[in-house]
């Protein structure tokens, strides 16, 4: 029968070059080797060739659904949580606009806030602000509706918040994720 149309070597080269490093770094954010990193984006493009009909036009989103579904197969398979990688220091520049000493202080905060955080809560943060997908974008990842992950991302933030507001006074002078991008 043959590749769909549209749907050959050729598309998979363009996807798979346009969209590897995206995935990598996806999985680089979450686990503690980066050969694993690696090897989970290959992961992804296996079932991305295999089901090459199913992937949509804009894929990224669909490649971090099957990323995220590989992952929390690993983990059941492991039972044991996950060793996600807390925020970096260059991404809590990136995100919070802030430098200097005010990003170190700000990068332990967070670190030990985001930690306090359940699964979901720390997902959702992840996708909208690292991932840089909009809210429909990572209800799609998630699997569920735009409106529960406008109301998770929100409910985390506050808890992000709620946590924050643990840590000393001069450590909440800046916002840190007041800056992620929204498609409400």
């Amino acid at each position: 029968m043959g590749p769909p149309a549209g749907r050959d070597e050729g598309w998979f080269t363009s996807l798979y070059a346009a969209e590897y490093a995206h995935i990598v770094r996806y999985g680089l954010r979450r686990l503690a080797d980066g050969d694993a990193a690696a090897e989970l984006a290959q992961e992804v493009f296996v079932v991305a060739w295999r089901r090459r009909v199913e992937v949509p036009d804009r894929s990224l989103p669909w490649l971090y659904g099957v990323a995220r579904c590989l992952l929390a197969n690993q983990w059941r398979t492991r039972r044991t949580a996950p060793d996600l990688l807390p925020i970096s220091d260059v991404e809590l520049a990136r995100l919070g606009g802030s430098s200097g000493a005010d990003t170190t202080v700000g990068v332990a905060d967070l670190r030990a806030a985001l930690a306090t955080l359940g699964e979901i809560d720390q997902e959702i943060l992840r996708l909208v602000g690292w991932e840089e997908l909009t809210v429909s974008e990572a209800a799609k990842v998630l699997g569920c509706t735009r409106a529960t992950a406008a109301v998770r991302l929100h409910r985390a933030r506050r808890r992000l918040v709620e946590a924050m507001s643990d840590r000393p006074a001069q450590s909440r002078r800046r916002p840190v994720l007041v800056t992620i991008r929204e498609d409400l």
